[in-house]
């Protein structure tokens, strides 16, 4: 049986982590999104950020699992009880000794009744979840979910179940047929249901004749060539019964992953609530056209962390690049992080933090942010930038996005703003689409004088007052980076009227 909860036609494989994982991980803050979705749960915080960074790239797909996650928020309380049936399940396997493709076919039959007999509980229980709460779910993963459960664990296989297990147990022996081979050795061994006994032919004796012979007690050689003939016929009902357990345990191992994923959504969705901040699902946009509309953007990574976030309204669609320049600490890199965040949670299935947002698909998502130097930097500065936007070109492919913060800020204005423009120039010809919080004045000033239909020019917003909304709005670069702001600041004085004086 198939759970179907993260894809419509197949179930989640192990997956390596993309190109430049780590770098992303730690230039969007993505730890933090995946601690509010594990609530300190190991488990959930694995599932988390293996589900984050194994991006979707089918709209279909991504659509299909929002409604799932719809479902989900709608009726967490059930989620969970089906998540604790799954958890109970897999501990339930641990109980018992693991079998080893060395022991007995005894010892196989033994241990797999003893799991399945475990594992029936469960299975009992998740019928009795699907049977009760089927008819509220909407989505097509959890009415085909529990239409499998209602159609393969009906009563008649619950039944059938309890009695195969109560046969295997051997209490009232074991029934083989067999014939003789070559050498009159025994062959084709194949194992039998016991005959069902009268009560009256066990009181009076009856029921035909029986052949039988007895062992003594001291003939070990008659045992041990018994047990051989025991072993043989019980070997391909081991081989069956343990794959019986595999699969049920399978099962329930592939449910709970996907349903963990749903779950750290759910916490997730909690976390952003208590915050008084909205989510919503993305409409994702098949690679082919540049679309790019938000309204109420915000970084949620800070919104875990504090309140009253501010978000951004942006009108982007059939744009390759986004240039993002003004004043510092103006709310630019909390921009940049809100879309590559936004990005990634589109393309795993969650909501995001947005009132509204519509946006194509990537082929990946790739990050240059600026470093502080360190001792463990074997170059310098400006040659560190270089050497890792050479092992982004490596790894970037046609239909991905490109967050850079500040890059080639480490060197000269005129030498950064060239290698930036030729960046650019080099990843919007390939389909690559990049978003580039700067502040080169030259380079973003260049951009702007031969601008292309493609590019938007965004900058911080500064009101009349000089004071700073941390909201980005579209704006041509200006000159400077407002550094007189600072001198006000510091010495409450205008800079121009000191340099006069």
């Amino acid at each position: 049986m198939k759970v179907f909860l993260l894809h419509p036609d197949r179930e989640v494989e192990a997956q390596e982590p993309p190109p430049q994982a780590d770098a992303l991980v730690a230039d969007l803050d993505v730890d933090t999104l995946i601690g509010a979705m594990a609530g300190g749960d190991r488990y959930l915080w694995d599932v988390a950020k293996q589900t984050l960074l194994a991006s979707l790239t089918g709209p279909d797909t991504i659509t299909y699992r929002q409604r799932v996650l719809a479902d989900c928020l709608d009726h967490p309380g059930v989620v969970r009880k089906l998540y604790d049936v799954a958890v109970e399940a897999i501990e339930a396997r641990r109980k018992v000794f693991y079998v080893t493709r060395h022991d007995t076919p005894e010892r196989v039959v033994s241990r797999s009744v003893q799991m399945l007999t475990a594992l029936m509980g469960s299975v009992r229980r998740l019928r009795a979840l699907a049977d009760d709460h089927a008819t509220a779910f909407r989505s097509e993963g959890f009415t085909g979910l529990f239409a499998r459960i209602a159609d393969e664990l009906d009563d008649d296989y619950l039944a059938a179940a309890g009695e195969h297990l109560a046969e295997l147990d051997f209490r009232r022996g074991t029934l083989f047929s067999g014939e003789l081979g070559r050498g009159n050795r025994g062959v084709s061994y194949v194992l039998h249901r016991l005959p069902r006994r009268r009560w009256f032919d066990v009181v009076s004796g009856r029921g035909g004749p029986r052949y039988s012979f007895q062992i003594p007690d001291r003939d070990e050689a008659g045992f041990q060539a018994l047990g051989e003939i025991r072993s043989k016929g019980l070997n391909e009902a081991a081989n069956a019964i343990g794959q019986d357990a595999d699969h049920v345990v399978s099962f329930f191992t592939v449910l709970r992953f996907e349903l963990a994923f749903y779950l750290g959504c759910v916490n997730l969705r909690d976390q952003l609530a208590a915050h008084g901040e909205p989510v919503c699902f993305p409409t994702p946009v098949r690679q082919g056209e540049d679309a790019f509309t938000t309204r109420g953007l915000y970084d949620v990574c800070l919104a875990l962390r504090t309140d009253g976030v501010v978000g951004n309204d942006v009108d982007a669609d059939g744009s390759t690049l986004v240039m993002v320049t003004g004043a510092n600490q103006g709310g630019k890199s909390t921009f940049l992080r809100s879309v590559g965040l936004a990005q990634l949670m589109m393309q795993c299935g969650l909501f995001v933090a947005a009132t509204q947002l519509r946006a194509t698909v990537a082929q990946g998502v790739f990050t240059h942010f600026k470093r502080e130097e360190d001792a463990t930097m074997t170059h310098g500065k400006f040659d560190e930038e270089l050497a890792r936007m050479s092992d982004i070109a490596d790894q970037i492919t046609p239909g991905a996005l490109l967050l850079c913060n500040e890059s080639f800020g480490s060197t000269n204005e005129r030498e950064g703003s060239q290698i930036a423009r030729d960046v650019i120039d080099a990843m919007t010809g390939n389909d690559i689409r990049v978003v580039f919080v700067t502040h080169l004045f030259d380079l973003a000033h260049g951009l702007h004088e031969h601008r292309a239909p493609t590019t938007v020019f965004l900058r911080a917003e500064r009101r009349p007052d000089e004071t700073r909304t941390f909201r980005v709005v579209p704006g041509e670069p200006l000159p400077t980076s407002y550094g007189e702001d600072s001198y006000r600041r510091i010495f409450g004085t205008d800079a121009a009227t000191a340099v006069s004086a």
